[in-house]
């Protein structure tokens, strides 16, 4: 733990089973972490699977913004934990997904060790991270990466479209 609180960032991504319930679970057991609060959710979005070898449902992605006292590794390890809760499992890389929880970022910290590194690594290429990321937090800088608004520009060829339905309005 930490005095004060950062503010940290988390990608939801799922893409079987029912991903908006998916999200609504993920949101309470974000909530109810020590010394944790969820302060800005994104609207939903639909996207195209990554970097996958063969058909996969689309995924349902969001951001969620934290105001929390645990340190980067803890809330890593809640993530992990709130994932395997949500029936996440991890049969080979790039599986189709109920539940997908990124640590984005955590205050302005950079990290490189092994299993967690800060910024995510590759959130300023992904459209589903920073599409919804600039919906809670437009003027965002990424640390060692620069302003959130200008990146948008560099994934504008991915398909994303935000989802406009009652079952996923922004939080």
């Amino acid at each position: 733990m930490t005095l004060g609180l950062a503010r940290a960032y988390v990608a939801f991504g799922a893409n079987l089973g029912e991903p908006q319930r998916a999200l609504q679970q993920a949101l309470k057991a974000l909530g109810e972490l020590s010394h944790t609060r969820v302060v800005a959710r994104s609207s939903c979005y639909r996207t195209a699977p990554v970097g996958v070898d063969g058909e996969q449902p689309d995924y349902i992605n969001a951001v969620i913004a934290l105001d929390t006292a645990l340190t980067p590794r803890p809330l890593l390890d809640a993530l992990l934990d709130i994932e395997t809760i949500g029936g996440r499992t991890r049969d080979y890389h790039q599986a189709p997904r109920t539940m997908d929880l990124d640590l984005l970022l955590h205050g302005t910290s950079v990290i490189d060790e092994p299993g967690l590194i800060l910024p995510h690594p590759r959130m300023h290429e992904r459209a589903f991270v920073l599409y919804p990321l600039s919906e809670i937090a437009p003027d965002l800088s990424i640390p060692g990466i620069g302003p959130i608004a200008p990146l948008l520009a560099t994934v504008a060829n991915q398909a994303i479209s935000r989802i406009q339905e009652p079952s996923c309005p922004p939080g």
